[in-house]
């Protein structure tokens, strides 16, 4: 049978008390009996061995809970109270609490936060209707961060370039001579802003001043101006032939009524004269041939006054056309004729102006970008070299660095443009700025949108705020210039009324033991806990303590 741990112990305790006392033997014991002692100490020290070794985690719990109890006391014997470290520690007696009394501008600001970016950002489409073919983008394609200026190329399309000029109208159709419109106008409008020449600004027809106009500004870009339409220079050349020939017949006409309303030269006449002679001597003599007998034969007689006849209608005539020499010249045969060239030149000539007027340069709504608030900003390219245009070409800003943020209605009553500001850059500077517009909102209630310009920034500073988030600071109230200002809590009502405050002389922490003096003042513009002081009676100084608690 196994003995059990407990049976081990009981045993080694019963040895321990039958044992006998550790004494020197007697002499007369023997060396067995010295064996005999030896043997049953070395059983006792293997008994307690086993027993620790059987219950060794009781052992080790007992000597971690005897190793925390004395831990406990000693650490019991350091640490105190906190009303047991209130009783043992004197209480001073309390002092004055004081500020001192400061010098500056005083001002009530409105704090809003503010996003930084350009102005009016607008996506940029061009009109491709004109075109022949596919709109692709061949060249000049901007940068981002990029300006555009008017007489910038903002892009080629089919190599033809894309003009920016200033105006709020887009381009939506194509301008050519005769046309009429607002587009026209603005259109002259932008020629004048550029330097160009355009004809009569005060009408909106497309003229031929307008039409040079285009060739000019082709040639200030470096393009050549969108050439004729299809057949336009064959119908030119055709409509100038036509005019002068028109010209020619017109000039044989006048020549022709000419002669005919200078009258008869002397020659005329003298030959009508002579043609009423001869025609008279004719007829003398056909009298003078009367058949005698016996030749006067009927016959004969019927020739002779047939001859007769004859002498006296030619002497008729002769006289006659010698008698309208004489008279007034009918030239409505000839007057006609001229009429008819002139009429026939009319006609050549409107020919030829219509034929000039296909052939005068045009503006195709393709090639031409109007803008507002020029210059501005590229901020987007949406296109490439070799794609085709479809949507917008690019998104566009303002060139102006802005500010734009929202603020509650009453705030805003506050405020109005023109009103200065000022904003936190990112280097911790602070910089000026100008209110530029107050939008109010949708409801009575709702945050107004507020605008500013800051005052010019570097090219580093804009970059650096560019798509920032800043604190804006607009002053609503401030004094006119620097004053003594002192806390509200500073202030006490005298038994008139009056305000004061009261100023420490000596040590504030004496407490009411200190000595101090009241100054009598009068309020001014209070901002931010803090208000303006004008000493009335009594002196008070920037540095001095003015008591604001006991």
């Amino acid at each position: 049978m196994t003995a059990r741990p407990d049976d081990e112990f009981d045993e080694l305790i019963r040895s321990d008390a039958t044992a006998p006392a550790d004494v020197a033997p007697p002499d007369s014991a023997t060396v067995e009996d010295a064996d005999a002692v030896e043997e049953a100490s070395t059983s006792t020290v293997t008994g307690w061995r086993r027993v620790f070794r059987a219950n060794r985690s009781i052992w080790i719990i007992a000597a971690v809970a005897v190793l925390a109890l004395v831990a406990g006391l000693l650490v019991g014997r350091f640490i105190i109270s906190p009303a047991d470290a209130a009783s043992l520690t004197d209480v001073p007696d309390a002092g004055l609490v004081t500020v001192p009394v400061e010098y500056g501008i005083l001002s009530n600001d409105v704090t809003i936060r503010g996003d930084v970016g350009y102005a009016d950002s607008v996506e940029v489409t061009i009109d491709t209707a004109s075109l022949g073919g596919p709109a692709v983008v061949t060249g000049a394609v901007p940068e981002v961060g990029s300006t555009l200026s008017p007489l910038s190329v903002a892009l080629a399309v089919a190599g033809r370039p894309v003009i920016v000029l200033p105006g709020e109208l887009p381009a939506y159709r194509t301008l050519v001579f005769g046309m009429s419109g607002p587009d026209v106008t603005q259109f002259k409008q932008a020629m004048a802003a550029v330097g160009i020449a355009a004809g009569d600004p005060g009408t909106d027809v497309f003229d031929a001043g307008a039409a040079a106009a285009v060739t000019e500004l082709y040639a200030q870009i470096g393009y050549p101006a969108p050439a004729s339409q299809e057949g336009a220079q064959e119908q030119l050349q055709g409509a100038q032939d036509g005019v002068r020939a028109a010209q020619q017949s017109v000039d044989a006409a006048r020549a022709e009524l000419s002669r005919a309303a200078a009258g008869p030269s002397a020659v005329d006449v003298r030959q009508a004269d002579n043609a009423v002679s001869s025609a008279q001597r004719a007829l003398d003599s056909a009298v003078a041939s009367k058949p005698l007998p016996p030749d006067d034969t009927p016959a004969a007689i019927a020739q002779w006054q047939a001859t007769v006849g004859d002498a006296q209608d030619a002497l008729a005539l002769a006289q006659l056309q010698r008698q309208q020499l004489g008279s007034g010249v009918d030239t409505s045969a000839q007057r006609a004729a001229v009429d008819s060239a002139r009429q026939q030149l009319a006609d050549a000539q409107v020919a030829l102006q219509r034929a000039q007027e296909g052939a005068l340069p045009f503006l195709p709504s393709s090639e031409v970008l109007y803008l507002t608030d020029l210059p501005r900003r590229v901020d987007a390219v949406n296109v490439a070299r070799g794609q085709t245009l479809q949507g917008a070409a690019m998104v566009v800003s303002g060139a102006t660095v802005t500010v734009s943020g929202g603020v509650a209605a009453a705030d805003a009553a506050l405020l109005k443009v023109g009103d200065t500001a000022s904003f936190d850059l990112p280097d911790g500077g602070v910089h000026p700025a100008t209110i530029t517009e107050l939008t109010p909102g949708q409801d009575s209630g709702a945050r107004w949108t507020i605008t500013l310009e800051p005052a010019p920034l570097t090219a580093e500073q804009a970059t650096q705020l560019q798509g920032r988030n800043v604190r804006v600071t607009i002053p609503v109230g401030a004094t006119g210039g620097e004053v003594l200002y002192v806390p509200i809590a500073a202030l006490t009502a005298g038994p008139g009324g009056e305000s004061r405050v009261e100023v420490v002389e000596g040590d504030p922490r004496d407490g009411e033991r200190a000595q101090t003096r009241l100054v009598v003042v009068e309020t001014g513009l209070a901002a931010g806990g803090q208000v303006e002081v004008t000493t009335v009676d009594g002196d008070l100084e920037e540095g001095e303590l003015v008591v604001v608690g006991r």
